[in-house]
């Protein structure tokens, strides 16, 4: 699996070192696809509660899922924190990661973790049709994902083909519905002038404003919009709908953590993992980044149904790892270069 198969547009980076890190020296390197808006003040909390300095190298999740193959034992990171399970379960694939303690898998639900415990998810998202309703009426909204391409929508609907959370939809979708089916609502949305955007928020961020009628997204980016602007989410113009009945478009994938195999003893790394799923960094999700919980104990986010009440499609996230497969579907469709 090449660089060039798996990401779609140029590394950011800030932070890491070059240099790597010793096991159990206070500080460690952190390859990021969670945004710094949402998890640097967390991982700075980290810091300040242990004192283990985190050098982070952001970018987006399926780019440093690359990076990670291309640098192999050789790359400074000792912890991967990737906005979805596709980028872990490619990363996982290619051997690079340890297996995590067993107390430490024992926190999560079966269904959020890596078949043989090389990741663990951290948080969970729901995929949505983040909409305005003074531009769609609630009456009008799709009971399927695939509804969307279809001539109602044409030139309504905000994607991000270069997201890791849309990839992980497209494989998904693979997985439940097969190749031919995959290809054929990809070059239908593509060819239903769908609006491109960068990334989720921008797309909220328009459907907010009512210059888009809808977008397919994670959930989450409504309550991050909201707390940014000082409101409830209930405030926003924004409203959210849940793809009913299993639906693909309903997928809930998580974000989550592993640990690369040259740090599989370092207790550095393997604290920052626990410290991610402790009940204080739980809240701090479930209250300023607006994602479900994955331990026991803590509340889901305000304002929304409950992890648990969610209709969602029969997905093993441990199967969402061909990302260079998914990547060459968006392209062929053309709704990416």
């Amino acid at each position: 699996m090449t660089v060039a198969a798996v990401a779609l547009v140029g590394l950011t980076a800030c932070g890491g070192d070059d240099g790597g890190d010793e096991p159990g020296d206070g500080s460690i390197t952190v390859y990021s696809g969670r945004v710094e808006q949402l998890v640097g003040p967390l991982l700075e909390r980290f810091t300040t509660d242990t004192g283990i300095e985190v050098a982070v190298r952001y970018g987006n999740s399926s780019q440093l899922a690359a990076q990670l193959l291309e640098e192999g034992d050789r790359s400074p990171a000792q912890v991967f924190f990737a906005q979805d399970a596709g980028a872990l379960g490619a990363v996982a694939k290619e051997g690079l990661f340890a297996a995590l303690p067993a107390e430490t898998l024992a926190q999560v639900p079966a269904g959020f973790q890596h078949a043989q415990g090389q990741w663990v998810g951290v948080t969970a998202r729901s995929r949505v049709l983040a909409y305005n309703p003074s531009l769609v009426a609630e009456e009008e909204l799709p009971a399927s994902v695939f509804e969307l391409t279809e001539p109602q929508w044409r030139g309504k609907v905000g994607v991000a083909p270069t997201n890791a959370s849309f990839q992980a939809f497209v494989t998904g979708m693979r997985l439940l519905h097969g190749e031919d089916r995959t290809r054929e609502f990809l070059r239908g949305l593509a060819a239903n002038d769908p609006q491109i955007r960068d990334n989720n928020i921008a797309i909220v961020e328009e459907v907010e404003a009512g210059d888009l009628a809808a977008g397919l997204v994670n959930h989450y980016y409504l309550g991050e919009l909201a707390h940014e602007r000082g409101v409830e989410p209930t405030e926003m113009n924004t409203k959210l709908h849940f793809f009913p009945d299993g639906d693909i478009g309903a997928l809930v994938n998580v974000a989550g953590v592993g640990v690369l195999a040259g740090a599989a003893t370092d207790p550095d790394a393997l604290a920052f993992v626990d410290y991610l799923l402790s009940p204080d960094a739980q809240r701090y999700f479930a209250e300023q980044t607006f994602e479900y919980p994955v331990i026991d104990g803590v509340a889901g986010p305000a304002g929304l149904p409950a992890l648990a009440e969610l209709t969602t499609p029969d997905i093993d996230l441990n199967d969402i790892d061909d990302l260079a497969g998914t990547v060459a579907l968006i392209q062929a469709s053309g709704l990416a270069p």
